[in-house]
């Protein structure tokens, strides 16, 4: 037998003994019938589930597994059995996992890792990671000899947008090297205990039975999924042990590719297990290894430009400057013009005081972003698409925090990147760069101005910002389905649900809340051969629901004929599909014959009897399930929400955190379609209900139109 299975094997061995060991003493200490779950999802022991199909939800069901799991270790020759003895390592190490949780509610409380992470998070990283804002997902674990060089590759992988999980002592050495850690920052500690790197394996594998429509029980399709279209790959620092080598047999079994970092000499597997003994080479060759792209930045800055910094929170006692709506005038803007000599490309000019400098106490200040642009193609359509975009590459910006958009939004510079030379000069770099980049095909040039000074900042809110808006609400509010002549295709997801596409309308966006009508139509100009096609609106066979044979025949062409027939409007007949990456889902309540609707943060029960992730699990990877639906937030106080079924007169129960979001826009389509007032305090949440009795006797109170409805089923 070669070092390499040897390894291996011994690993597997050891892991399987635990394992064994350690069930058999919480059966004996707890019972057979003692609940073992992993926390936030509805499957269960994921990986488990993944490969076998056995639904892990009592100790008692755990003795089986560990059989399962020896027989996997044939102590053979052949390395394709020692990857599945690999495999076997995988499997103890979630029971070994799972049973912190059965001794401790929440064993990471105090560690420096999060351990298990939850369905809604994956459900999260959907959109990112097929429009390649999260282009690969890295797993680095063990000790470095040199802390500053782990700390090096981390911080890399993060300026290129990838996240990365980490195991062992790299956690502590990748923090004292000052890099930024947390879910925000992609940069995310799973745990110290080797078995720990588990938890990024279910992110794996729930993602094959979440987008890829995968079958619980199918272990050869979900190491296909998880090697075509997971696009990860694990980096060990420091000496190896068996238990190491056999983690990583599993990761090459699942498709992820090893680089270490001592010379493994012969033991090397070319493309699946490799040596890199220079770090500064490590994080190319891990790229290469899995073919991931990254694009080069568009812009430099004085601090890191990137997606990893989206989610970075900027506290007021670190903040250095704000600009936020509430304390001053503020707007942003994006205009085209149509005579190119208007513009002088590349300008970037401040109109007022730039940001004093060694100020003492937080600086807050007005601020108008204008930002105009010329091009042959562009249209006045793709204005707010661009202009929504400062947005997100403001908060690309290390140390810098947006939020909002228009003439209501908020600001901050964090004092560290102000200290670094971060100016408002540079976020002109950024947009005029951004803009250029990714809309180079329909802007041809581009000039941004900031205006700082208070009086003027006012007046041109007053007498440009404040009417192009309202001519723009003119514009969406007549952007009706009836209004239009061409729909449009969205395969974004299709990386990772290949048998799934969305129709979006005007008053359907797709389902992640990210694409709307605008944004494919731009996206189809942008690139005409890209995942946003046109569908000419013709040859209607039921206007109720929405169905339309153009739309059947695109549908089938970009699912490759794994669904042929949808509706736009109807929940219950050929509703359209879903890859897992919804805002929301909603589904039936049958006692009440309404919908309840629930947004992937919440965690709690439902008057279904069901969380959200137990209803999500119902739809996604391309399914059609009747009665079920995912969508983006914006859709609910859409007319044509359900609009078969009667529309948003089914909605019976929202958490109260969606409904407050969504109830300016929902009372205001319910007083023009039911004339009913203050629609939402009708409609139950998880203070009034949470079960189906309570919410039939609120609905009864409140007199909700459902009760007068016809039955669903």
């Amino acid at each position: 037998m070669s070092v390499l299975t040897d390894l291996i094997y011994g690993g597997s061995n050891a892991v399987a003994g635990l394992t064994e060991g350690a069930v058999n003493a919480a059966i004996e200490k707890y019972g057979a019938d003692k609940e073992v779950k992993m926390p936030g999802t509805a499957y269960y022991l994921p990986t488990i589930y993944a490969a076998t199909g056995v639904k892990v939800e009592k100790l008692g069901d755990l003795p089986a597994c560990v059989g399962v799991l020896k027989s996997l270790i044939t102590n053979q020759e052949d390395l394709g059995q020692a990857l599945n003895a690999g495999l076997a390592t995988a499997v103890g190490a979630e029971i070994l996992e799972a049973l912190k949780y059965v001794e401790n509610e929440d064993p990471y409380a105090n560690e420096s890792g999060i351990g298990f992470v939850p369905d809604p998070i994956i459900r999260s990283l959907g959109v990112p990671l097929v429009t390649g804002d999260i282009p690969g997902v890295a797993v680095v674990l063990g000790k470095a000899e040199n802390p500053a060089d782990v700390a090096d590759v981390v911080r890399d992988y993060q300026d290129k947008g990838l996240m990365t999980f980490m195991v062992g002592d790299v956690i502590e050495q990748v923090a004292e090297g000052g890099v930024k850690m947390g879910l925000e920052y992609r940069v995310i500690p799973l745990g110290h205990d080797v078995t720990s790197v588990i938890h990024v394996v279910t992110v794996a594998v729930r993602a094959a039975l979440i987008f890829g429509n995968l079958e619980p029980g199918n272990l050869g399709g979900l190491l296909e999924y998880t090697k075509n279209r997971v696009p990860a790959f694990v980096n060990t620092f420091g000496a190896i042990d068996s238990v190491v080598v056999s983690a990583g047999a599993g990761a090459i079994a699942l498709g992820f590719p090893v680089v270490v970092d001592i010379d493994l000499g012969e033991n090397q597997v070319p493309g699946a297990l490799e040596s890199v003994l220079d770090h500064k080479e490590t994080v190319a060759k891990s790229l290469e290894l899995r073919n991931i792209k990254v694009k080069a930045k568009a812009v430099q800055l004085p601090v890191g430009f990137a997606a990893a910094f989206e989610g970075e929170i900027i506290r007021k006692n670190d903040c250095y400057v704000e600009f936020d709506s509430d304390h001053n005038p503020t707007c942003e803007l994006l205009r085209m013009v149509e005579d190119p000599n208007e513009i002088e490309d590349h300008k970037i000019e401040i109109v007022g005081p730039d940001v004093p400098e060694n100020a003492a106490e937080l600086i807050r200040m007005p601020l108008a972003t204008t930002v105009r642009v010329y091009g042959a193609k562009m249209q006045p359509d793709f204005e707010s698409v661009i202009e929504r975009k400062i947005h997100s590459w403001f908060n690309y910006v290390e140390g810098m925090y947006h939020t909002g958009q228009r003439n209501l939004f908020r600001i901050r510079i964090s004092k560290d990147s102000f200290g670094k030379g971060l100016r408002l000069k540079d976020l002109g770099e950024v947009l005029y760069s951004m803009i250029m980049d990714e809309f180079g095909e329909v802007v041809d040039k581009c000039e941004v101005t900031f205006i700082t000074d208070k009086e003027k900042v006012e007046k041109f809110l007053e007498e440009v910002a404040m009417p192009i808006y309202d001519a723009r609400d003119d514009r969406l509010a007549s952007l009706t389905d009836e209004s239009v002549d061409t729909f449009y295709t969205c395969i974004l997801c299709q990386s990772f649900a290949p048998s799934h596409a969305c129709i979006v309308t005007p008053e359907r966006l797709g389902l992640c809340g990210a694409v709307s009508w605008l944004d494919a139509k731009a996206g189809y100009q942008l690139k005409p051969t890209g995942p946003n096609q046109p569908i000419k609106k013709e040859r209607c066979t039921n206007e109720k629901t929405g169905a339309y044979e153009t739309v059947n025949e695109a549908i089938g062409e970009a699912t490759h004929g794994a669904v042929t027939q949808v509706t736009l409007y109807s929940i219950m007949e050929d509703p359209m599909t879903s890859c897992g990456c919804f805002e929301c889902i909603s589904g039936i309540e049958p006692m009440s014959n309404g919908l309840v609707v629930v947004n992937r943060e919440y965690k709690g029960m439902t008057p279904t009897g069901m969380t959200f992730g137990e209803l999500a699990s119902m739809t996604g990877g391309g399914e059609q399930t009747p009665g079920f639906m995912g969508h983006g937030r914006h859709f609910i106080s859409s007319k044509k929400f359900a609009y078969a079924e009667g529309g948003i007169s089914r909605i019976v129960w929202m958490p109260k955190e969606l409904k407050d979001d969504v109830a300016e826009r929902l009372n205001k389509t319910a007083k023009e379609v039911l004339g009913i007032d203050n629609y939402t305090d009708m409609i139950a949440d998880e203070t009034i209900a949470e079960d189906a009795d309570a919410l039939m006797s609120f609905l009864q109170e409140k007199g909700h139109p459902v009760l007068s409805l016809d039955p669903l089923m």
